[in-house]
């Protein structure tokens, strides 16, 4: 089992949560304006603008929200400056953990996520000590009691995924950074409707872990994940179809 499809699923599920839903255009937001004020406004020559709105899009995020973080992002409107970092960190039984944040308060960000991890069982990392873990990859996330792999697999490969697989109740195609938006436009205009879309960080192997361990693991990501300057959690703990979540 997918570690990262596993873990996709648990957070989609999560989020459907109003609260979940404005903290997430919350960081939707952040992640517009900075790739805008790094890049320019213009979608079409800003790769990483036209995957934050294509993720914010979505989400169904309203088209005049994208529009002021846009404006944000190039100083028409007032906004706070954010510093990109990445974290790399421990978990419970040695996962490897990589925390994607933008922040206005390195210092504020730094102690938060420290703590977030020690409670969790967790603790930093030294700077390459795990990074070289992962790669960045396009995920495109569908439902598997909607569609059947075979219907995804052939659009996704002629267009140039490099993997489709089917992990639980989710169908995952996996492809080259460069090659995402195309991938995903051959498999909407194929009448695909994905639940998710992003260009984030996957490991290249994953590590499993007992089901204590396993539960420790996704209560820590959780935690960090749900930090308001987190843009992104990736690990490389893998979730077994047999995994058990503990009682509430």
């Amino acid at each position: 089992m997918s570690g990262h499809s596993k873990w996709a699923t648990i957070k989609h599920k999560k989020g459907a949560a109003d609260a979940k839903r404005g903290q997430m255009f919350t960081k939707l937001i952040k992640e517009i304006s900075i790739a805008a004020r790094l890049g320019g406004g213009d979608a079409g020559s800003n790769p990483r603008l036209r995957t934050a709105v294509l993720k914010a899009r979505t989400a169904n995020m309203p088209k005049d929200n994208i529009d002021r973080a846009v404006k944000k992002g190039l100083g028409e409107l007032d906004g706070v400056s954010y510093t990109e970092i990445t974290y790399e960190a421990y978990g419970p039984g040695g996962v490897a953990i990589l925390v994607d944040v933008l922040t206005d308060n390195k210092n504020r960000t730094a102690a938060d996520i420290r703590y977030i991890l020690s409670k969790g069982g967790g603790n930093l990392g030294e700077s390459g000590s795990v990074a070289y873990l992962f790669k960045r990859k396009g995920v495109i996330g569908y439902e598997a009691a909607r569609y059947t792999e075979d219907q995804i697999l052939e659009p996704a490969l002629e267009a140039g995924a490099e993997d489709v697989s089917t992990e639980g109740d989710s169908i995952e195609v996996i492809t080259d950074p460069d090659e995402f938006e195309k991938v995903l436009g051959a498999l909407e205009k194929a009448g695909l409707q994905h639940n998710s879309a992003e260009i984030t960080k996957v490991a290249d192997t994953y590590i499993t872990l007992d089901n204590e361990k396993t539960s420790k693991v996704i209560r820590l990501i959780d935690n960090l994940d749900d930090h308001d300057d987190v843009q992104s959690v990736s690990s490389n703990i893998d979730i077994p179809d047999d995994y058990v979540p503990p009682e509430e």
